[in-house]
């Protein structure tokens, strides 16, 4: 399993892998055809309520995770669909954020490697 970051905004580096938009929030700036071939899942994003509290903030990392990982706990059905494309090949998620060490698709392909490992 292969699971690959994009920035939204750099579309050209997908390719012809499965790609999913993993934002609550549609990418400001973003044609919805542009991101015609992706899957937009909003429900695998942060909840409104940890997306603001963290606020991009890299000391509240290691929190944020534990946070999100608490809400993907309780959401399988969220992340199963991302799940079953990687188990059949590399998948691309797309994100936001400007800080490309410290945002929600870093902390999910994280989370979806320790759930491959431990089943």
């Amino acid at each position: 399993m292969t699971v690959s970051l994009v920035r939204v905004y750099d579309l050209a580096e997908v390719g012809e892998r499965p790609s999913f938009l993993v934002e609550r929030l549609w990418p400001r700036g973003v044609r919805r055809d542009a991101l015609a071939g992706a899957a937009w899942l909003p429900d695998v994003g942060p909840s409104t309520q940890l997306r603001k509290w963290f606020g991009h903030d890299p000391q509240k990392w290691d929190e944020f995770r534990l946070r999100y990982f608490a809400e993907l706990d309780a959401r399988p059905e969220a992340w199963r669909p991302i799940a079953d494309a990687a188990a059949a090949g590399n998948v691309v998620l797309l994100y936001s954020s400007r800080d490309a060490e410290h945002n929600n698709a870093v902390a999910l392909r994280d989370y979806l490697l320790a759930r491959r490992t431990a089943s």
